[in-house]
């Protein structure tokens, strides 16, 4: 290279099974296990993330002249816009109603994860301009696949800033995550609130209990392939009501303990010894992430329970920082969950569709941001040390 620096070559690969797992993870890093190698390959190896369910994993990788891996991005070429949590199916179909195609399009992002995490992804110690260098790789794949457009969904912020000085057009968006302010337990948790939120959640508890409802929380070797058998059935359930598509099969659960067992965390539900539904989360270096929920009998307020008060306890229980209870839900902010900002960034080939788009997100950024101020005044932590 010419400033003296070890030379590096990028290519892409059509899924991680030939990606040694220590390479890949030394770039990912292990605070967030959906960018793990773990995770991707199981989303792969089983069956859900393919050419044929419309992901076509187009992974960038960048070596050095030994082949030695350096930085990598987990990237899809896709003919939809399914499981991706930051919605552009009104871009789509002005593109299409102006005669410009809009599928294949390019996605760096984790299917049908909306966790905020790493998206260009470089070993510790490696020079910083490698995520240039990704982001080059990446609008240089989708011009050789004649896509529409590159997104990348739920970068951490950095990243973010990264993209948008590269060009891209940046975008924002809402989530409610929970914060451990050092508590000592639940009850610790809930004298932080207001007086009306902390009776309103001890009376949802409350109801559980009543109705009968166990729950107990299994990790690692205590989940069996029976429990797999009936999660799957809650997480049909919970698609099938919402008329939504099976993003995931039952395979993908098996392997996940397989690959992940030691990071899963169920929340169990049972009534007479009957399991009738259940949460799954994995761990992070300091978090929780909620990713499914089911239930197979309508239990008030077990959603509730099994989702957000049980993933509150075990954080505070393990000492983790944070929970992250999955996508979209202001109904969270009166359960402790408050709102924080999510970003994507977004390339567009064609420039009126880019104008178009720009002017939309800019439209659509005052209302998240004014949406978000009144979120966060609905917060039902006590205020000035009132009740």
């Amino acid at each position: 290279m010419p400033d003296g620096r070890e030379a590096i070559s990028i290519r892409v690969v059509d899924g991680l099974a030939g990606v040694p797992a220590g390479a890949w993870d030394a770039c990912a890093g292990t605070a967030n296990p959906f960018v793990s190698h773990a995770f991707l390959a199981t989303l792969e190896a089983s069956g859900t993330v393919t050419p044929k369910t419309g992901w076509m994993p187009q992974h960038l990788l960048i070596e050095d002249t030994a082949g030695a891996l350096r930085a990598c991005a987990p990237l899809y070429l896709k003919n939809h816009s399914y499981g991706e949590y930051v919605f552009d199916w009104a871009w789509a179909d002005a593109s299409e109603r102006a005669g410009i195609p809009y599928y294949p399009k390019l996605q760096a992002a984790v299917p049908f994860t909306p966790v905020t995490g790493p998206r260009l992804m470089v070993r510790p110690g490696e020079p910083g301009d490698l995520g240039d260098a990704l982001i080059a790789g990446m609008l240089q794949l989708a011009e050789r696949h004649g896509a529409s457009s590159l997104h990348v969904t739920f970068p951490t912020e950095a990243e973010w800033q990264r993209l948008a000085a590269a060009g891209l057009l940046t975008r924002i968006g809402h989530q409610f995550h929970w914060t451990n302010e050092g508590y000592g337990d639940f009850d610790d948790f809930l004298n932080a609130l207001a007086s009306r939120k902390r009776k309103a959640i001890r009376k949802e508890r409350q109801a559980v209990a009543d109705s009968g409802v166990v729950l107990r929380t299994l990790t690692g070797d205590a989940i069996t392939e029976r429990h797999w058998d009936v999660f799957y059935r809650f997480y049909r359930d919970t698609i099938d009501r919402k008329w939504g598509p099976a993003y995931l099969n039952r395979a993908f659960f098996s392997l996940l303990h397989r690959n992940l067992g030691e990071r899963i965390v169920l929340m169990w539900a049972e009534h007479g010894g009957r399991a009738v539904g259940g949460a799954l989360n994995l761990i992070g270096g300091d978090t929780l992430y909620g990713r499914y929920w089911g239930c197979l009998e309508p239990y008030r307020f077990l959603h509730f329970e099994a989702c957000y008060y049980q993933a509150i306890a075990f954080a505070i229980e393990r000492g983790l920082k944070r929970v992250e209870a999955g996508a979209q839900g202001p109904h969270k902010v009166q359960r402790g969950y408050l709102p924080v900002v999510t970003y994507s960034a977004h390339w567009i080939a064609d420039p009126a569709l880019r104008r178009a788009v720009a002017q939309f997100i800019e439209q659509e950024r005052q209302m998240v941001e004014m949406e978000g101020e009144a979120l966060a005044e609905a917060s039902p932590f006590r205020k000035n040390g009132g009740d």
